[in-house]
Formats: structure tokens, sequence, C-alpha cells
């Protein structure tokens, strides 16, 4: 008897233990979290201008920061939108360079001043690997953005904010986004819809008139 409740407190000790150990096992065993991708901390333009070069801190600029990588964040992984200009008609060069805690992560270079519109290059070497090399018709406002951070280009107040991505070529200026001529064009258009839309009702309401007179004529 004393054998078998010896026995059975051995069996019941292991039994416990391995409860016990069962978790930090699996913790052991399970596959560690994918880290997540780290985010740039900064954006450095270097081109032909006093100093040579500018860096713009997300963690003192943050709004300007963020306005500089949306003109080339997207160039990363876009195909090319159009062909290299001509050597004469591209104006001045800016190189910007996406950084990860000053590590350089994506490199391309701005052309604000390009004739028919902004133009990004994609290079092929890139930081982290290669990548096709293509031309892109950059935003509206890169001019703007790149002479907020510090770059001696000319201000375009004309310009509308916010810009276009890719694939504009010429500038949008107020004057053809202006909303009161929008507004007085669609209660114009408003206008003669409503006097086709009459008219076409009385002539609708004269034929159904004479065919109920021609009706009562023959009852």
């Amino acid at each position: 008897m004393a054998r078998f409740l010896s026995a059975t407190g051995v069996l019941a000790a292991g039994l416990a233990l391995s409860v016990g150990l069962a978790p930090a096992v699996a913790a052991q065993a399970a596959p560690a979290a994918p880290k997540a991708p780290a985010k740039p901390t900064a954006v450095q333009i270097a081109g032909k201008f006093p100093g040579d070069k500018i860096v713009v801190q997300q963690a003192e600029r943050a709004d300007l920061f963020k306005r500089l990588l949306s003109e080339v964040n997207w160039l990363a992984n876009t195909s090319p939108t159009t062909s290299r200009p001509q050597a004469d008609k591209m104006g001045p060069k800016f190189v910007v360079t996406v950084l990860i805690k000053d590590k350089a992560n994506q490199v391309y270079d701005l052309y604000p001043n390009a004739a028919g519109g902004p133009r990004a290059y994609r290079p092929a070497k890139q930081p982290t690997g290669k990548k096709a090399a293509g031309w892109f018709y950059g935003r509206l406002t890169m001019s703007e953005s790149l002479r907020l951070s510090g770059v001696p280009l000319k201000a375009k107040p004309d310009v509308v904010q916010g810009g276009i991505g890719g694939g504009v070529g010429e500038d949008v200026a107020v004057d053809e986004v202006d909303p009161v001529k929008n507004v007085n064009g669609v209660i114009s258009d408003f206008r003669r819809l409503f006097l086709l839309n009459t008219a076409v009702l009385v002539v609708i309401l004269l034929g159904l008139g004479g065919i109920a007179f021609l009706i009562r004529r023959r009852v």
C-alpha cells in the first residue's frame, strides 16, 4: 500500500511538473513575430545651392517632413510614366534621399522646373537593392515643397496645393478651378435642362389632349 501511494505521489508530481513546463516549452517553440518595417525619419536634399545639402528631420519639422516624403515615397513601387526630357529643358537637379535613422533607404533625382511639368527619376541603384530605372511625372507641389525646405526656388503661389502624383505634365492655375465659375456653369446647365424638359412635357400634353379630343369625337 505504501509503495502504491509513493508511486502515485511520484506520478502526480511528474504530471504537475510537465503541466508547468508545457507553457514554457510552447513559448520557446512559437516563432517570433515579424518586426514591423522601419519608417523613414528624415529627408535629405542635395544640389547646387548654398550649403549643398538640407536635412529635414521628422522629429523637428513633422509637417514639412511629411510633405517632402509625399513627393517621392510613392515612386518606390510605381512603374515609369514618361521618358527622359531633353537635356536643355530639365532645369536644375536636386537629389532627394529618404533616411531611416541616418541611413539611406531611397534615392531620387527631382527636376521641379522641367519643361511640361515636374519630373522625377528613379536610379536603378537603390540603397535597398537594384530597381528598374525610370522617369516619372512629379507632383505639382514639388517646387513649393523644395522651396519651403530651404532650396532657393521661385515661389509658385498659383499652383494648386496638394498636387497630383505622376501623370500630369502641366501646372494647374487657380483660375482654372474657380469654384464660382464652376457653380455658375452648373446653374446654367441646369436651367437649359429644365427648359428642355418643360418643352418636351408641353408637347406630350398637347399630344395627349389631341388624342383625347379625337376619341371623344368618335364616341
